[in-house]
C-alpha cells in the first residue's frame, strides 16, 4: 500500500482568467484585411539601387564562386562589396532607380486619379 506522500498528486482546478493589458506592451493595431481588388491594382514600389546592383553582383558572383550556394553568403558578400564602392561606381544604379522611381511615381498619379474618379471599381 503506497502512502500519501508516495501517491501521485491530483492535478487542481484552474480557472483560466482573461489576459490583462500590461502597461509594458503596446496595444495592438487593428489588421486589415489584406488583398482587396483595390491594392491588387495598385502599382507596386520599385527597388532600390542596392537591388539593382545585387542583380548584377548575383551573377557575376555565382560565376566566380560556383560553390557557394548559400544566399546568406552571397547577400554578405554583395553587402561588404556595395559599402565599398565609390559613388561614381553605384551612380548606374542609382540613375536606375531614379528612372524606376519616376515610372512609379507616374503610374501612381494615374492610379490615384482613377480611384478619386471613381474608375476603379469593386468588380
Amino acid at each position: 500500500m503506497k502512502t500519501r506522500s508516495q501517491a501521485s498528486p491530483k492535478p487542481l482546478n484552474t480557472v483560466r482568467l482573461p489576459p490583462v493589458a500590461s502597461p509594458r506592451t503596446k496595444p495592438r493595431p487593428e489588421t486589415r484585411k489584406k488583398g482587396t481588388l483595390d491594392d491588387l491594382r495598385r502599382p507596386k514600389k520599385p527597388p532600390t539601387a542596392f537591388f539593382y546592383f545585387m542583380e548584377d553582383f548575383r551573377k557575376t558572383y555565382k560565376e566566380e564562386n560556383p560553390s557557394v550556394k548559400s544566399m546568406r553568403d552571397i547577400g554578405r558578400a554583395c553587402g561588404e562589396k556595395w559599402n565599398k564602392m565609390a559613388f561614381e561606381e553605384k551612380v548606374k544604379y542609382y540613375d536606375l532607380a531614379t528612372v524606376r522611381r519616376a515610372e512609379f511615381e507616374k503610374a501612381m498619379a494615374e492610379y490615384n486619379k482613377k480611384k478619386v474618379n471613381g474608375e476603379l471599381s469593386m468588380e
